[in-house]
């Protein structure tokens, strides 16, 4: 079992033991809706529902109806389930410059709910909704936070047509408050998938995107389906690592790691070059990560006396992640996003959303951009599964999830650190050629010293992640948080 401490006072947060419930979410307002949604006799995955709807209204620039989901469900003593809920290309896709109106697809985050909910709820998704239905009604203040992301993306929002858009006129402190939010949730409350994909929000949706010279249209939008999948499993380190299918790229964590396991570098300074080292080589296969389990058949090589900076990772960073865990043992992983902040930001003032850009993840063949598409998905959300339960962890950051989850799954399984030293210790991580560093990291001289081209970085750095976990051990569901960014967790 993965040691547990109680530091009291530190940087370091506890471990969470509850009785019914535990959450682990991007907002303490996420995890209190699904604080609320537990002790009403919802599921983890009621509660996950809940406090993604939540981060919906907080968190626009990183999150929204607009945009995806995607969940990894630990049923307990049986098996995983993958939750895929990121939509396609539209179907009059031509060719088009993947920006603005051509670079969204169909949102899948709606879709995602009400399967999930249907699977594995216990309580009705009106009622899973309500605490972010109150939030926008009742409305929030306005972060430093979202002010900033507004502040760097006001023209692109400009141009998408949310000059209107009341989040535009506040400054930081003013509430902000979104009715047309609320009424599309309440919609969506009442109908499930047909409050987003069909009527108003769906003609509203399709006239935004159409005014912008997008194609994406009404018929794609009522033919979205949400699934759910097999996911990807690698014995390791005498666990289950399970991730989501294609079109994600979380086997790269698979594959990084195993390569690790083979490899079997010592704790310290030859572990976190190893890291490095296979996360760049695993990220040579991003493109092809439609090929799923096949791809765990791939040699992963390294030198491990110097860094051959091959790159790889991008600079991504948005998202938001929720994680929970219930009284029976039900273990939720998940992550939603709109990709870039604000997506694409294109503005439905009639649902008062912004849309997603994820079309500019299709890239290089065989994620090359065509009609009823699906591009590659950054989004990683992680589970692991043993004797002793379940694990379910996520982080923002989109390249940089798969090195955050293999730094921490190497301290807690492959060094034997307890699970809060894991997720507080300081992180490194690559992209474009650079590695990115904490500079409280012990092992920045060693890794310097072997030819590794690093980047310092305060403490808690956006780019460094903020993970999220919550299981069940023993019988017990847990949770801890990142003291990175605003997350929080909570159990009942």
């Amino acid at each position: 079992m993965p040691a547990i401490r109680d530091p009291y006072s530190s940087f370091v947060r506890p471990v969470l033991e509850g009785r019914r419930g535990a959450v682990s979410a991007a907002h303490p307002l996420a995890v209190a809706a699904g604080q609320e949604i537990l002790l009403a006799g919802g599921s983890a995955v009621d509660a996950v529902i809940a406090a993604q709807a939540v981060l919906t209204v907080l968190a626009p620039d990183a999150c929204g109806l607009g945009g995806d989901m995607l969940c990894l469900v630990h049923e307990p003593g049986g098996g995983v389930f993958a939750i895929n809920g990121a939509g396609a290309a539209p179907a009059g896709y031509g060719g088009e410059a993947l920006e603005g109106a051509n670079s969204i697809t169909v949102p899948g985050i709606v879709g995602a709910w009400t399967l999930a909910a249907r699977r594995w709820g216990k309580l009705p998704l009106e009622r899973s909704l309500q605490p972010a239905i109150r939030l926008a009604r009742e409305g929030f203040r306005l972060t430093g936070i979202l002010e900033i992301a507004r502040d760097a993306q006001r023209d692109r929002l400009l141009a998408g047509g949310a000059g209107e858009w009341a989040l535009m006129g506040l400054k930081r402190g003013d509430l902000f408050v979104q009715p047309q939010l609320a009424t599309l949730l309440e919609a969506i409350a009442r109908e499930g998938d047909a409050g987003f994909y069909k009527g108003y929000a769906a003609e509203a949706i399709s006239g935004s995107i159409g005014r912008l010279g997008g194609k994406l249209s009404i018929d794609d939008l009522a033919g979205h389906k949400s699934t759910i999948q097999t996911p990807i499993i690698t014995e390791w380190q005498g666990v289950k690592i399970a991730t989501q299918p294609p079109m994600a790229q979380g086997v790269l964590l698979n594959m990084a790691l195993s390569a690790m396991e083979k490899a079997a570098p010592a704790s310290g300074l030859a572990s976190d070059h190893a890291g490095i080292e296979l996360t760049e080589a695993s990220f040579a296969y991003r493109s092809r990560v439609g090929e799923g389990e096949a791809l765990l058949a791939e040699t992963l090589s390294f030198d491990p006396d110097r860094a051959l900076k091959r790159g790889g990772p991008r600079a991504y960073l948005h998202t938001a992640g929720v994680a929970a865990s219930d009284e029976t043992g039900l273990t939720v992983s998940s992550l939603v996003s709109v990709f870039d902040d604000f997506g694409s930001c294109v503005y439905v003032p009639e649902c008062g959303i912004t849309l997603n850009d994820r079309a500019a993840g299709f890239g290089l063949s065989p994620n090359d951009a065509a009609a009823g598409k699906r591009p590659v998905h950054t989004l990683a959300p992680t589970l692991v599964v043993s004797t002793e339960g379940s694990l379910a962890l996520a982080t923002p950051g989109a390249d940089g999830q798969v090195q955050t989850l293999l730094q921490i799954l190497s301290k807690i399984y492959g060094q034997g650190d307890d699970i809060a030293a894991a997720v507080a210790a300081p992180r490194w991580r690559s992209e474009q050629g650079n590695i990115l560093i904490e500079k409280s990291h012990p092992h920045a001289e060693g890794l310097a010293a072997k030819g590794h081209t690093l980047r310092i970085l305060e403490d808690g750095d956006t780019r460094l992640g903020a993970v999220v976990l919550a299981g069940s051990l023993q019988g017990a569901p847990i949770c801890v948080s990142d003291w990175r960014r605003l997350t929080w967790s909570g159990v009942i």
